[in-house]
């Protein structure tokens, strides 16, 4: 399937897959999209309301290590504790992480190489990255996550439900809330009420917000 690296709207790129018409981020701006869903009203809701030390989080769809960098930037920028976890089932190439601009775009060229461990490090094994940030990459399917109270925060950013529907089912969305600690939040960019509607039937209270730019709403669910 061709892939292709863009530019978007706030200069940051992505990799768009014409043959769906979908990017791993936001064409209206990635970095944007990222701090809006998952630093502003993920990470930062949560250490608002809870405050626990270490943070645990499960991102949906590794992708490009973009969300991950984030938070590992917001780790070193706060001093927080964050064990993060990956899971992806088709890595990025090589190539394409090379053709990324996050690390410029984020005024962060201190932390080129800190980005480039993120990619580096070995699958299957947890590593630690920063004195502020371990990491854990796992190669494997979405439908084959098991772990119970494991985490306080779950970014969800997998492919649209409109390409890749199977990835927004009451299936899968129990499985995340197993996942998630009590007032554990899981925070994602879809709005649609098919996912709403998932995600209530498993026992999530949901908050529709303000979306990040080029989109009207995002959801917080949270475990009560």
């Amino acid at each position: 399937m061709k892939r292709e690296i863009i530019i978007t709207e706030d200069g940051s790129t992505t990799i768009h897959i014409p043959e769906w018409n979908e990017q791993y981020h936001s064409t209206h701006g990635a970095i944007q999209e990222a701090q809006h869903v998952y630093i502003k009203n993920g990470l930062h809701h949560f250490i608002d309301t809870n405050q626990p030390t270490p943070i645990s989080i499960l991102e949906i769809g590794f992708g490009t290590g973009l969300n991950a960098f984030m938070t590992l930037l917001e780790a070193e920028r706060l001093q927080l504790s964050i064990q993060y976890k990956g899971v992806e089932a088709f890595p990025v190439l090589t190539e394409e992480l090379k053709q990324l601009n996050y690390v410029a775009q984020l005024n962060a060229l201190d932390k080129e190489a800190v980005f480039k461990k993120l990619h580096d490090v070995s699958w299957e094994k947890q590593e630690r990255i920063t004195s502020n940030f371990e990491l854990l990459k796992e190669q494997k399917y979405f439908s084959e996550i098991n772990e119970t109270n494991a985490f306080n925060i779950i970014y969800f950013d997998a492919f649209g439900a409109g390409v890749q529907p199977e990835l927004w089912t009451e299936a899968i969305f129990k499985s995340m809330y197993n996942a998630l600690k009590e007032n554990g939040v899981l925070v994602t960019y879809a709005a649609k009420g098919s996912v709403k509607r998932a995600l209530r039937n498993v026992g999530f209270t949901l908050k529709r917000l303000q979306g990040p730019p080029g989109k009207r709403h995002m959801l917080r669910a949270l475990k009560l």
